[in-house]
């Protein structure tokens, strides 16, 4: 079936009332037999449609000689004639009392206000107690109640209403029948309602009609995109944002993560909105996953990921704070959540973007807490499950912790699509500094910009321990030197010297005398000398003494390895010789040993013990096989003989001691070059490759 429909048929004119009528007729007709079958049915719709669907339905159930009676809480006349009136809630208990008790006759009751009896909580207000009897005590009455969805019912009130619908949207395939003649030449010469379906999909008819009677422009326009902008102004409500970030002009780097985002999600929507067949068009959206995780380290762009998608399909955003969505309040949580999806589906194609997701979806049975968690779990597992295929909304669930949501989340169908956002490498740096750098107008020489690459490959200065630069912490570099700039009144290029003064701003180096530099310096160019030497071990890049650097007074930087996922036992054993390198050098040079080499010798065992144990390396001393000395987390208990435990000890001591005396052999054939380096980063604090390079020609 093709999705082109010719305008002349489309309908000339449409009131508000034949909208309603044309959008849910087979709705309608279902309630109407169900109130003749004397069955109470309960509507969930918006305040604006109720008065149609019930005059519909009036009209309807009058030819069959079924009476209604609508109960909206108006005053009535006194016996004077004068209106009498105690109050919205108080009129209305007033004519719902006289309804059940003056009954004879079967007739449908029409409760249009249901949400008046209700806290917004779902509780029943305190004066609406009586309203519980009073509903269950005429067995002759039809109930018919109409409910906002803003608004939830306490259980023992839906428990009423044997039947329910819900009439949120409009029907896709009766969008084509709700649009003019005169409105459709805004979109152009083709009108193709599928297309304006997925900004609409959340309207009832009334708003729409009463949209696309205002909408401004001229007819058969070559670019419909104004239109569309008028109509997702309208629809995306106060709180939601309309994103305009670029996948691909203002997100730098990560290649990978941008074509795993076109090819699964993005392609697959542009094909489906090219599509003129609609049976073609229905088969797409059945492969466009709704539910996204995206996992990884902080501020690594989870977030504007998410955005960018929604940017790309005009989408309207959401942003949901995990730990904002907790309340103390029973039931609370989980009606947030219900408003979230309510919201996000009335004004689609929207994203919903859960910020911390972890925080509440964590698996079931961890909670430590009052278990809200739980709860909160069900809800969004439900509201998840019922959406609809031809609705344009998308779960995108952010989180540093994939490994603790609950499984439920994760299958097929609901967050199915995982997308991992690592650290940025090299060239994701370089892309993301460009970015930074052009939009700051840093002006960043080349040398500067290789070396800000190079700097961020560290961890982060003054940062926690382990702290690797994500963007983030590349946009607050840059930043940085433009506040410096801006106060400096520099109008010059960013130089090396700019950013190495950004980078140590905030770290609080100690100030070592030049005794405690000596024995520094002299430590770092024994590790240097040593990796230098080795063939396995990978180039260095960078050697400080600044203390810039948590927890170390000093560190030698290497380059990445050129393999980076094959590790072999030549590599470990030179490993072992450059962790030697520090404290042999300090022996070698001032006949004396700083407690600076304990973490080196802390590794170094381990990666000892770990050839031994674990890699099949101890020789024939220990043999071939696993021998792990300590239990490890799920893994049964290995029993070693007191020989074999000795034996792995021996060979663990043997392997140490001999990459000590190569280290030894290695300092001692190399004793100019290592006072050179020392008495170079004594002088300099730093010694980058460049220098480095040049010391060993």
């Amino acid at each position: 079936m093709s999705l082109k429909i010719p305008e002349s048929e489309l309908p000339v004119a449409l009131s508000p009332a034949q909208a309603v009528a044309i959008a849910y007729s087979e709705a309608i007709a279902q309630v109407a037999t169900e109130l003749t079958h004397g069955l109470p049915v309960l509507i969930e719709c918006d305040k604006d449609l109720s008065p149609y669907l019930y005059a519909d339905l009036r009209n309807r159930l009058k030819q069959l000689n079924l009476r209604c009676l609508y109960l909206d809480g108006r005053p009535t006349p006194g016996e004077d004639g004068e209106l009498v009136s105690n109050g919205l809630v108080s009129n209305l208990l007033s004519q719902l009392r006289d309804a059940v008790r003056g009954a004879v006759e079967k007739r449908v009751v029409v409760l249009p206000h249901l949400d008046l009896l209700t806290t917004s909580q779902g509780t029943l207000t305190s004066e609406a107690r009586e309203v519980i009897s009073l509903l269950y005590e005429n067995p002759e009455l039809v109930w018919l109640g109409f409910k906002d969805p803003s608004f939830p019912l306490p259980t023992v009130i839906e428990r009423l209403f044997l039947h329910r619908h819900c009439l949120l949207g409009i029907p896709r395939k009766r969008l084509s029948q709700l649009v003019t003649q005169t409105e459709s030449r805004k979109f152009g010469k083709s009108f193709n309602p599928w297309a304006l379906y997925s900004y609409v999909s959340g309207m009832n008819a009334v708003r729409l009609r009463k949209l696309l009677s205002t909408l401004e422009g001229e007819d058969y326009p070559q670019d419909a995109s104004h239109v569309y902008a008028q109509i997702r102004q309208a629809t995306s409500g106060g709180k939601l944002e309309i994103p305009h970030v670029d996948l691909q002009v203002d997100i730098g780097g990560y290649g990978d993560v941008k074509r795993k985002l076109k090819s699964e999600i993005l392609d697959v929507l542009a094909a489906k909105d090219v599509q003129t067949d609609s049976e073609e068009m229905r088969r797409m959206e059945e492969l466009i996953p709704r539910g996204m995780i995206f996992w990884g380290p902080p501020g690594t762009g989870k977030t504007m990921f998410a955005k960018a998608i929604a940017t790309a399909i005009g989408a309207a955003v959401t942003v949901i704070s995990g730990p904002e969505l907790k309340s103390r309040w029973v039931g609370e949580s989980e009606e947030r959540l219900r408003q979230i999806f309510l919201q996000a589906r009335q004004s689609a194609p929207s994203v919903i973007i859960f910020d911390e997701l972890d925080s509440f979806a964590s698996a079931r049975g961890t909670y430590t807490s009052s278990g809200v968690e739980h709860s909160m779990v069900n809800q969004l597992l439900t509201e998840m499950d019922g959406f609809n295929s031809d609705e344009l909304v998308f779960v995108v669930g952010t989180t540093n912790l994939v490994e603790i949501l609950d499984p439920a989340l994760l299958r097929p169908g609901r967050f199915e699509f995982h997308l991992h956002i690592p650290h940025p490498d090299a060239e994701d740096r370089r892309q993301i500094l460009k970015i930074f750098d052009q939009r700051m107008r840093l002006c960043m020489t080349d040398e500067a910009f290789e070396f800000a690459v190079r700097r961020t490959g560290e961890f982060v200065e003054g940062a926690a321990v382990g702290t690797r630069y994500s963007g983030d912490h590349l946009n607050a570099l840059c930043r940085a030197v433009a506040r410096h700039r801006l106060r400096e009144n520099l109008d010059g290029p960013t130089s090396v010297a700019d950013l190495d003064r950004a980078f140590m701003k905030w770290v609080d180096r100690p100030k070592m005398t030049l005794a405690e530099q000596r024995v520094v310096a002299t430590h770092e160019a024994g590790h240097a000398v040593c990796s230098l030497c080795c063939p396995h071990s990978p180039p260095i890049d960078r050697i400080s003494i600044r203390g810039d650097m948590a927890g170390a007074l000093g560190f030698v930087r290497h380059q990445q390895h050129a393999h980076q996922y094959v590790m072999t036992q030549a590599r470990l054993l030179d490993d072992i010789c450059v962790l030697m390198g520090g404290r042999e050098a300090e022996l070698l040079l001032l006949q004396d040993l700083s407690i600076g080499s304990a973490g080196d010798l802390v590794r170094a065992t381990e990666i000892a013990r770990a050839l031994v144990e674990e890699f099949g390396c101890g020789g024939q001393q220990v043999g071939i096989g696993y021998f792990p000395t300590q239990t490890e987390p799920g893994r049964m208990q290995q029993r070693l003989s007191e020989t074999q435990l000795e034996s792995i000890d021996r060979q663990v001591n043997n392997i140490l001691e001999q990459q000590r005396e190569r280290a030894i052999e290695i300092l001692t054939s190399h004793l100019p070059m290592l006072e050179t380096l020392r008495d170079l980063l004594i002088e300099h604090q730093v010694v980058d490759a460049k220098a480095l390079a040049e010391l060993t020609e």
